[in-house]
Order: C-alpha cells, then structure tokens, then sequence
C-alpha cells in the first residue's frame, strides 16, 4: 500500500485520518494541502476515483462559486488554483481515492 494524506493542518478530520493509520501501524504520507497543494494530474486522478463535488468542501462559503462554473475542467482549474476549497482529508492508495474522514472503506484496502 502506497497512502497519502492531503490534508490541512487545522482539520480536525485529517488529523482523525492520521491517527487512524498509525494505530494500524500502516505507512502514509502526510502533504499539507494548504501550503504544497495537489499537482494537476493527482487532483484529476482524485475527482475521477472519488467524484468531483464529493471532493469540494461545501461548508466553505468561498465555494459556492464553484456552483456556478459550468464545465468540470473550469472547476478542475479553480480547485488547483485554490486547493483549501477541497474536502479534507484526501487519502490516496494509487488509482484509489476518498474525500473526508472514511475508515470503513480504508478498511477494504489493508
């Protein structure tokens, strides 16, 4: 297994995330969303694994824009220039990806 967490530093939920795999003793690696983002091919492999609008963080008032935009690529576009807009944590198991704090499907994965 090859996991990454993107994730904020004030999120309650990636913080959650983390803990859940070091109690399993699995390996991962942690990338501040924030400050180093996602390239575009890791946000465009996560939107095609998870769904696009289950990877936006609709509780972020800055998000409602994204309502408006009309293509998938135009969203795709803002979410790479403004990755805090994204549901934390992502966590990556190659081709594999969830949006938020899902154990139970992390669980299928071990």
């Amino acid at each position: 297994m090859n996991i990454q967490i993107f994730g904020k530093s004030k999120s309650f939920d990636s913080k959650k995330a983390e803990r859940w795999f070091k109690e399993r003793r699995i390996k991962y690696q942690y990338i501040d969303l924030v400050r180093y983002g996602m390239s575009r091919g890791e946000l465009k492999s996560v939107a095609s694994s998870a769904g696009l609008d289950n990877i936006i963080d609709w509780s972020n008032e800055d998000s409602a824009v994204l309502k408006y935009l009309a293509s998938a690529e135009a969203k795709l576009d803002k979410l790479y220039e403004y990755p805090e807009l994204l549901k934390t944590p992502i966590v990556r198991n190659g081709k594999q990806a969830t949006a938020g704090y899902m154990p139970d499907v992390w669980k299928t994965w071990e």
